[in-house]
């Protein structure tokens, strides 16, 4: 398993938040509760990087959680030694996280929707590509990033999933028909139309 693969997304810093080193972060899970006892974090990226602007390396930082609270569909998090508009400010952009040993227990029928990215997808049986990322936030179902002919984004919707064997890293889907031409490149003649147009 890579170093990567280690560690979980639990929320991501949007923005400072305060004048005393406070961060504002969109939440990423489903159990904001166990902020109550996460002392010891990861902030992955953000403004603070190594190797100045050429040979940049994304650097994951450990951090003590002193205190937290919810604000407007968010979580406010006040870390140790970040204490400052200036130190917070480093953070903005990171992921924060924790080691995949740490996550949540689910139940037995229950998964974690990032245990998806890497999984084949099938369209009524046809393959179109696998999962290489997960996307929160642009509406009500994660959107799938899918790796295939072209890259596609899919709802990771109740109705178009048929089967998900983590074990076999397969992902059965039955999707409405057009969803994946729905923001497909134009063709050679859609252009020829849109350029007549304007």
């Amino acid at each position: 398993m890579t170093e990567e693969a280690e560690f979980v997304t639990i929320a991501r810093v949007s923005k400072t938040q305060g004048r005393n080193g406070e961060v504002a972060a969109t939440l990423l899970t489903d159990f904001p509760e166990l902020f109550e006892t996460r002392k010891k974090l990861f902030a992955l990226g953000g403004n603070a990087t190594q190797g100045g602007t050429s040979g940049t390396k994304t650097m994951r930082r450990k951090l003590d959680l002193d205190e937290h609270w919810f604000h407007k569909g968010m979580v406010v998090l006040k870390f140790a030694g970040v204490d400052s508009i200036s130190d917070a400010e480093t953070l903005v952009g990171s992921e924060i996280q924790v080691p995949r040993s740490e996550r949540a227990m689910l139940g037995s029928d229950e998964f974690y929707v990032s245990d998806l990215i890497g999984c084949t997808v099938t369209d009524a049986g046809h393959e179109i590509g696998r999962v290489k990322d997960v996307q929160f936030g642009s509406g009500e179902a994660p959107l799938l990033v899918i790796e295939g002919e072209r890259e596609y984004l899919v709802p990771f919707a109740a109705a178009y999933i048929q089967k998900i064997a983590l074990e076999q890293k397969r992902l059965e889907m039955k999707l409405p028909e057009g969803m994946l031409e729905l923001d497909a490149p134009l063709n050679q003649e859609e252009k020829q139309r849109q350029h007549e147009k304007s």
